[in-house]
């Protein structure tokens, strides 16, 4: 797909993952909108680059479908989605105070899992009615939504019941929304991180965030946002990439805790 001029749209976009993902689509002459909870934060970043940014709630219908209608009003129907939308809360099933509260554990999966499916049947219904692209290679592409899961879908430590199950779900969403889009030219592909430098490890204290680092085979280091960036402008750029998973994650395997 040839980005120039193309609407993009990505969710958690005021940081983190999303702001890297949607400078580097801007780079490519996208016009994005930055989707987020925290409206002031996408904003902000977006007038770093000349695109909106619109309040959000993921896990609300009513709140998706307003801000995907002021995507559309600003920079036409999406061709690309990104969701980075998304929360890291842990918690183990018995803890000091008794069993985990079920609202906590709901919070997880409504925001991190059904908010990514919210934003996919709200993108997939603009892409499926959007021309193919007009290209010589007779694939009649529309668009490409690209999610974002975790390495703890595979591997989740204990404490990670809820993220690891919302995870859990993005990874087995990913195979059969791919197929049942196929025949709309729409490819699906999720990405799973490792361990990154994102605001929910960047507030945590120095000696820790290194020991993460430091857990990871090669490079010894945390993920860097503008590395997911690069692998989801990959994807976008190659079509034979679909209903697949790809870890990013320096060869990392989560011990137990």
């Amino acid at each position: 797909m040839n980005l120039d001029g193309q609407a993009a749209v990505v969710t958690g976009g005021g940081s983190g993952l999303g702001a890297a993902t949607a400078s580097l689509l801007a780079a490519q002459g996208c016009k994005v909108a930055l989707l987020d909870i925290n409206d002031t934060a996408a904003k902000a970043h977006a007038a770093t680059f000349g695109g909106v940014g619109i309040r959000c709630d993921v896990s609300d219908a009513a709140s998706a479908e307003a801000a995907m209608a002021a995507a559309r009003a600003a920079h036409g129907p999406a061709r690309v989605l990104v969701n980075c939308a998304g929360i890291g809360v842990a918690g183990r099933v018995i803890g000091r105070d008794g069993p985990m509260k079920l609202e906590a554990f709901d919070r997880v999966i409504r925001i991190n899992l059904i908010g990514t499916f919210n934003m996919i049947r709200l993108a997939a219904a603009e892409m499926s009615a959007l021309d193919a692209l007009d290209d010589a290679s007779g694939d009649e592409e529309r668009g490409v939504i690209i999610n974002t899961a975790s390495i703890a879908a595979f591997d989740g430590q204990v404490g990670q019941a809820a993220y690891a199950a919302s995870k859990g779900g993005v990874v087995g969403m990913t195979l059969p929304i791919a197929r049942e889009l196929a025949r709309a030219g729409v490819r699906v592909m999720t990405i799973a991180p490792g361990v990154f430098l994102t605001p929910m490890v960047d507030g945590l204290p120095a000696d820790v965030r290194k020991s993460l680092g430091d857990g990871v085979p090669f490079p010894r280091r945390l993920g860097m946002p503008e590395e997911y960036a690069a692998l989801a402008l990959h994807i976008i750029g190659n079509r034979f990439l679909n209903g697949e998973v790809i870890r990013l994650d320096g060869a990392l395997r989560m011990a137990p805790r």
